[in-house]
C-alpha cells in the first residue's frame, strides 16, 4: 500500500514538473516571437502557458506586455494585476506596476497612474522610469485639475451671462451705438503700428521659448518607457 502511494506521488510530481517545464518553454518561445514583433503569435503561446500554469506570474506579465503592444489595454490591465498578485520577486513586481501605470498615463487617468507608480517604487525604490513618470503625472494631474476648475468657472459665467442678456439687451444696443461713435477717436489714441508689432513679436518669442522648454522635458528617454519581458 505504501509502495503504491509512493508511485502515485512520484507520477504526480513528474506530471507537474513536466507541465511547468512546458509552460516555461512556451514563455521562451513567446519571447522570441515578441522580440520579432510577432505579437499575435506570441500572445497565443503566452495564453497556452497560462492554461498550463495559471499561477505563473511571468506568463501573466508577458501576456500583458504583449496585449499592451497591440493596444489591447483593458485586457493588459487585468494581466498586469494578475502578475502583481502572483509575483514574489520585487523587481519583477515593480515592472508590472510600472507598465500598468503607463496605460493609465496614456489614458490621462493620472490619479490611477500615480498609484501604480507609487506601488512600483515601493517594490523597487531604484526604478528610475517609475520615479520620473510619477513626478510627471503629478504635474499633469495638477494641470488637469486647474483646467477643469477653469472650465467650470467659465461655464458658470456663461450661464449667468445668458440670464442677464434679455434684461440688458436694450442697454447693449445703446452702448454699441456709443462705441461706434467713439471708435475713431480711440483708434487714433491707441498704440502705434511699430509698438503693436514689437509687442506681438515679444509674445511670439515668449511662446516659442516655453514650447522649447516643454519639448526638452518630453524628449527625456525615461518618459513612459515600458519594462522588458521576462
Amino acid at each position: 500500500m505504501v509502495k503504491r502511494l509512493y508511485i502515485i506521488i512520484c507520477m504526480l510530481l513528474v506530471f507537474v514538473g513536466s507541465n511547468a517545464q512546458t509552460a516555461n518553454q512556451l514563455i521562451r518561445e513567446g519571447n522570441k516571437l515578441f522580440s520579432s514583433k510577432n505579437y499575435a503569435q506570441a500572445e497565443i503561446l503566452y495564453h497556452k502557458a497560462i492554461d498550463i500554469d495559471g499561477s505563473n506570474a511571468i506568463a501573466n506579465y508577458n501576456l500583458g506586455r504583449c496585449l499592451q503592444a497591440q493596444k489591447k489595454n483593458e485586457e493588459a490591465k487585468k494581466l498586469y494585476d494578475n502578475a502583481a498578485k502572483l509575483e514574489k520577486d520585487p523587481v519583477r513586481l515593480s515592472s508590472s506596476y510600472n507598465n500598468l501605470g503607463t496605460i493609465f498615463q496614456d489614458e490621462q487617468n493620472y490619479e490611477k497612474a500615480i498609484e501604480a507608480y507609487k506601488s512600483a517604487l515601493r517594490s523597487n525604490p531604484n526604478h528610475k522610469n517609475a520615479r520620473y513618470n510619477l513626478e510627471l503625472c503629478k504635474r499633469k494631474l495638477k494641470q488637469q485639475q486647474n483646467q477643469q476648475s477653469s472650465d467650470k468657472n467659465k461655464s458658470d459665467k456663461d450661464k449667468e451671462k445668458k440670464k442677464k442678456q434679455p434684461q440688458n439687451q436694450n442697454q447693449n444696443k445703446n452702448n454699441q451705438k456709443n462705441n461706434q461713435k467713439n471708435k475713431q477717436p480711440k483708434d487714433n489714441q491707441g498704440m502705434s503700428k511699430d509698438n503693436a508689432e514689437q509687442l506681438l513679436n515679444a509674445v511670439k518669442q515668449q511662446e516659442k521659448e516655453t514650447q522649447e522648454r516643454l519639448s526638452k522635458v518630453m524628449r527625456q528617454p525615461s518618459d513612459k518607457k515600458l519594462d522588458k519581458n521576462w
